[in-house]
């Protein structure tokens, strides 16, 4: 039996230390990779780490996550039978497709638009999008200059525009549902929280807005969406 030797159990003990361990909330990237242990049937064990500093900066969390960012994993069963630790979203999520085979097409050219669109997320839809968020409602708002608000309000509809005619005949980023839908999806979904559909013209795309509602309407996703559960 595989054993799980790191210095984050000191915070967040393993009650099983056999499984892969998840440190991670449920933001949109918590959610590509508790989708994607759901939507493969990874036995793992979830930990809730808040996003507060005392939970991503503590030295526990840091020795895991140098850059003090959920998600992180530690996989006890890794490559060779040895245990991995992973953080950066984009790359547990190819690891997680790797290593059950799932998700992740084995055809060369397909894997590789696959991770094409994978990365398309990692480098424009969050980073994007999580600006606006700032800009928009979050402290960034109180600014008076509108400069940066709608540098990202119109880069939004942008990235909104390039996923819109991508799914014009699909149903999926690659027509087979894959870790790019995984990533994607939620950091799309995250616009209902930050109340900025009606300013980025959301509700005046076709494609995307269905392509959101198939994505939650998976049993996996819909599970995933609370996993660890949000603080009461």
């Amino acid at each position: 039996m595989a054993t799980l030797t790191h210095p984050i159990t000191a915070r967040w003990p393993a009650r099983h230390p056999e499984k892969l361990q998840l440190y991670s909330f449920p933001t949109p990237n918590g959610v590509k990779v508790s989708a994607a242990l759901e939507e493969m049937g990874i036995d793992y064990e979830a930990h809730l780490v808040t996003l507060a500093d005392a939970d991503v900066k503590s030295p526990e969390f840091l020795a895991l996550n140098p850059n003090n960012k959920i998600p992180a994993i530690i996989d006890p069963n890794g490559p060779d039978g040895e245990q991995i630790e992973l953080f950066e979203s984009g790359a547990i999520l190819i690891y997680l497709a790797e290593k059950t085979g799932k998700f992740l097409s084995k055809d060369p050219k397909t894997r590789y638009e696959t991770i094409q669109w994978l990365m398309f997320q990692m480098g424009g839809v969050g980073p994007m999008f999580g600006q606006l968020g700032f800009f928009y409602k979050f402290a960034g708002a109180a600014m008076e200059d509108p400069t940066a608000r709608d540098r990202y309000i119109n880069e939004a509809k942008r990235i909104l525009n390039v996923l819109e005619q991508r799914l014009e005949g699909r149903d999926w980023i690659m027509g087979d549902y894959s870790i790019a839908d995984m990533a994607i999806a939620p950091w799309i979904n995250v616009l209902e929280f930050y109340g900025a559909k009606e300013v980025v013209g959301y509700h005046d795309l076709k494609n995307v807005p269905a392509y959101v509602e198939r994505f939650y309407a998976r049993p996996a996703v819909a599970k995933a969406n609370n996993i660890p559960p949000r603080p009461e």
